[in-house]
């Protein structure tokens, strides 16, 4: 795996022996853990784990609630209370769940960040961030469904809205929001095909890991220099590397044992902290909400889908140039989603030759700034669509777009990097000492 010269499996007594050859599951799973890991990998690593973990902790909370939850609008809202007050343990397994679920994006988003930081999608990567922007897209639309179960009235009103969506899609939208909803409006045919989708999609999640895990396993690590482990010889390879077992294995346990304290504390003192109070009551489509917003992980993608108005120059190009095909709605509609196909896309965007933001002086100061603008976005999406909030995020979903569509390029040409290291080993020595034998720090 990774084209890295190691040590494989060798099966050693009859029984390794007449197993391996028939199933070689114990050469595969040592070849994982042993697999060679770049010696420098720093804590923006470790989150690897913690999503593993979300999603194990997603799937089993999942299917146990699953057991006692009835799809159907009469009764999904008593179904979530008899979870909370009769089954045991249940008020337990729905906190784990909910707030999983924002652990969960949480980690993803500091996932994506450090990977547009060190480069982790250049070439030969792209597969690896492709699928892995697959497994984002799923996560939101499980996320969303999953949000509409409890079937409160931000539940109702939220599926309302985003599904509305699809029916500002020229020609086909009515038709599509029709099949979608299985029926006209939000209703029980929904609700049942909501909850069917959000039971399968964990399990499409998870088969999609495994061919990420597969992917960057095949090309190797990135690491913080973005410098490729030297592959002429063992020895040379052995200098750039550690075994992922038990070096890695333990770093990440670690970290995951402090993200849990924090999680377990959420869960156990403050499990209803980030869930909207309206939420709590059951869904009434005749009584809207003064404002309705989705989870706060959605919010970013929200915000740029509501910047785009009716009165935005760019807005009326578009509308004008088509005819009258791309509508507010539906331009709307593309800002969001194209929001997060120019990440999917980054691998051809960034020009530049260098991997690793470390070496990247232009590079560093607009990347914060989108963070920045990200967490902007976040907070926007939370607020009324009004003045000033809506020029604010029209400002925020432009440099977004910027960003990626004009900056990225652009720096690839005018920047100047900074010198890198010719090995991982000689950044490692620089920061750990030569006679260091730990990973980094």
């Amino acid at each position: 795996m990774s084209g890295i010269p190691h040590d494989h499996y060798e099966p050693k007594s009859a029984g390794e022996k007449w197993l391996h050859k028939r199933l070689p599951i114990v050469g595969l799973l040592y070849d994982t853990l042993m697999i060679p890991t770049p010696k420098n990998l720093n804590w923006w690593w470790i989150w690897g784990i913690v999503l593993a973990f979300c999603l194990a902790l997603q799937i089993i909370t999942g299917i146990i609630l699953a057991m006692h939850y009835t799809p159907h609008v009469d009764m999904a809202f008593a179904s979530v209370e008899h979870i909370m007050r009769n089954v045991n343990g249940g008020h337990f397994l729905r906190y784990l769940h909910m707030n999983g679920a924002s652990l969960f994006f949480f980690a993803v988003y500091i996932h994506i960040f450090r990977g547009l930081y060190y480069g982790s999608y250049k070439a030969p990567r792209e597969v690896t961030w492709i699928v892995g922007m697959l497994i984002f897209v799923l996560m939101m639309a499980t996320g969303f469904m999953g949000y509409v179960l409890p079937w409160g009235q931000m539940s109702f009103w939220g599926a309302t809205v985003i599904t509305g969506l699809f029916g500002a899609i020229p020609f086909v939208g009515e038709g599509l929001q029709t099949w979608l909803l299985g029926g006209p409006a939000v209703d029980n045919a929904t609700l049942n095909r909501f909850f069917s989708l959000h039971y399968l999609l964990p399990f499409v999640i998870a088969a999609l890991v495994m061919v990420h895990i597969w992917a960057f396993h095949t090309t190797g690590n990135n690491n913080p220099t973005g410098v490729p482990v030297r592959t002429d010889s063992k020895a040379e390879a052995e200098k750039d590397t550690l075994p992922f077992w038990p070096y890695f294995v333990i770093k990440d346990l670690f970290a995951l044992a402090i993200i849990l304290m924090v999680f377990w504390a959420i869960v156990g003192f403050m499990p209803n902290y980030l869930g909207h109070p309206d939420n709590y009551i059951e869904a009434n489509a005749l009584v809207t909400p003064a404002h309705i917003v989705p989870e706060w992980y959605f919010l970013p993608f929200y915000a740029i889908l509501r910047a785009f108005t009716s009165e935005v120059w760019i807005v009326i190009a578009a509308n004008w140039l088509t005819g009258g095909i791309i509508t507010a709605k539906f331009f709307g509609v593309l800002a969001m989603f194209g929001a997060i196909i120019v990440m999917a896309l980054v691998p051809w965007l960034d020009t530049s030759r260098v991997r690793s933001g470390r070496y990247r002086p232009m590079f560093k100061w607009w990347f914060w700034l989108l963070v920045v603008d990200f967490i902007i976005l976040m907070w926007l999406g939370a607020m009324p669509a009004e003045e000033p909030y809506a020029t604010w995020s029209l400002i925020a979903s432009a440099y977004w777009f910027g960003y990626f569509l004009v900056i990225l390029p652009l720096l690839g040409v005018i920047e100047k990097p900074l010198p890198m290291p010719n090995t991982i080993e000689e950044d490692f020595e620089a920061h750990y000492g030569a006679k260091s034998a730990t990973p980094a720090e």
